[in-house]
């Protein structure tokens, strides 16, 4: 077997970089090697540097507890030792931009779970299932910086996990008004409730900047390459509301949809069941090998029995029926943190893998 690919983590200590840590335990394909963090947690070992704030809910895996912490932005340095890096980094948007084509100039492979370059024109943002073909962008966007093999690819918002995929088994059937509410879990702010108290039996109608993201990036996803750049698609028109909720793991989406073609239930069911897309198709090793499930149960899904579905990286559907105002009408949830963050950059960093894009220095 070949030698596994090293990964680095930026932003290693805060929850998504211990996400990324976790589900990298025993990975087929990368190893981490690498972890960078902000020049406090620089020199210290990681176990050290993360301290009582380890947050995931296995141990911390025994390879990475030795590992010194580097300083996030001594790229060069970091970068030398790296063959790509994920990227959890906690900064400005316009400092995540920055640093993260720095790394992509060094000729190392960006893949982020940041939101920062969701809406640069050449950089893909993908769901493996849904837009595998958007990482053909990356030859333009190499250009651009000036690079052979350095670039990057983000995925998208976790909110709209427990939709866009749903929409897209069904776009035959035309969807083109949804509206969608999302249920979001307090992991999705990188917080714990020992950290969060005032969750606790509360709900927050308000989420920085989460509309807009979920009404905006599944238009991008289902866009194409014009001329180098990623040209949304216009359609289907989508609004958004989005709370948080005393949930730790678990995005829960109530939707609402119409139709030009007027699909049946069972057609519908169908399309869910039978969706699949490249990572499938490769046997990618995060990817799913049931992409999304239905679930007959009037009381399904459920957080507490469902948000583990393929190892976090499934998204499970019920509830569909006809609605008064609207043609048809859905729960959906995906897991957060699994699916809607680092499982998700992981699974992209598989399909790179696959495809050609990342490889060893």
């Amino acid at each position: 077997m070949s030698q596994k690919l090293r990964a680095g983590i930026l932003g290693g200590t805060g929850m998504v970089g211990q996400r990324f840590i976790a589900l990298l335990e025993e990975h087929p394909w990368f190893e981490v090697t690498t972890i960078a963090a902000s020049p406090r947690s620089a020199g210290k070992r990681y176990e050290d540097a993360v301290g009582g704030r380890w947050k995931m809910d296995t141990p911390m895996p025994e390879s990475v507890k030795d590992i010194v912490v580097m300083n996030v932005n001594e790229v060069e340095a970091v970068a030398s030792k790296v063959d790509f890096v994920f990227s959890a980094v906690d900064m400005s948007k316009e400092e995540i931009k920055a640093i993260e084509e720095a790394y992509a100039r060094t000729e190392t492979p960006v893949v982020s779970n940041n939101s920062a370059h969701r809406w640069t024109p050449d950089v893909p943002m993908v769901v493996p299932e849904i837009n595998a073909e958007h990482m053909k962008v990356i030859e333009f966007q190499k250009k651009r910086l000036g690079t052979e093999r350095g670039f990057v690819a983000v995925k998208p918002n976790c909110s709209i996990q427990s939709y866009a995929p749903v929409l897209t088994a069904w776009m035959e059937f035309e969807p083109y008004e949804v509206v969608a509410t999302t249920y979001q879990a307090i992991s999705g702010a990188g917080k714990t409730f020992k950290d969060w108290p005032e969750m606790v039996g509360n709900v927050i109608p308000y989420i920085g900047g989460e509309e807009e993201k979920s009404e905006k990036e599944p238009l991008r996803i289902w866009g194409e390459i014009k001329d180098g750049v990623i040209v949304p698609a216009t359609s289907p028109v989508i609004t958004c509301q989005c709370v948080r909720v005393p949930v730790l793991n678990g995005h829960t989406a109530a939707v609402f949809v119409k139709f030009k073609k007027k699909p049946d239930k069972e057609q519908l069911i169908e399309k869910l069941k039978s969706f699949s897309g490249v990572p499938q198709e490769l046997g990618l090793p995060s990817a799913p090998k049931q992409f999304i499930q239905y679930l007959e149960e009037d009381n399904r899904p459920q957080v507490t029995e469902d948000v583990d579905y393929e190892n976090g990286m499934g998204v499970s559907v019920g509830r569909l029926r006809e609605d008064t105002v609207y043609d048809w009408k859905f729960i959906g949830l995906s897991h957060n943190t699994v699916r809607g963050a680092a499982g998700g950059a992981i699974l992209c960093a598989e399909l790179l893998k696959a495809q050609g894009y990342i490889t060893a220095k």
